[in-house]
């Protein structure tokens, strides 16, 4: 993936993100993700049966990359499984961290393959992941 589409999927997804709305349903799980050395602070609300991540919204505010990246998130992990999702998360995490990862399992998430470069962004890129890595473990 060349640089300017990375550019266009972060900016899309910061523009106009998927399901960036409270959830007032007692059936979702709601977690908070916050980053302490900014502003970045998301609410999650995380809606699971039958073991599949049926919807995922969320809420707060957020820099282009926390907001981007849970954008991307949520297009890649609602329908999966909780196992399947754990994986696809693992590999984000790997990728960001410069370790070895499944290119072919991040689809849109691969916009983040050179965040290592800023390592104060990769707090930002990674935050709603270990909110929603908490919400599913609890």
């Amino acid at each position: 993936m060349n640089e300017e589409l990375k550019r266009e999927i972060i900016m899309e997804h910061y523009q106009n993100p998927l399901n960036r709305h409270v959830i007032e349903d007692e059936s979702y799980i709601k977690v908070n993700t916050a980053n302490s050395s900014c502003i970045d602070n998301l609410d999650l609300y995380i809606k699971v049966e039958d073991n599949i991540i049926k919807d995922i919204a969320f809420t707060g505010e957020a820099c282009a990359i926390s907001i981007s990246s849970t954008s991307i998130m949520i297009e890649n992990i609602v329908g999966k499984k909780v196992d399947d999702a754990l994986i696809y998360i693992e590999n984000f995490e790997n990728m960001v961290n410069e370790k070895e990862y499944d290119k072919e399992l991040l689809k849109t998430g691969l916009a983040y393959d050179t965040i290592y470069k800023q390592n104060s962004r990769k707090t930002c890129a990674l935050l709603p992941y270990k909110g929603l890595v908490d919400a599913l473990k609890n």
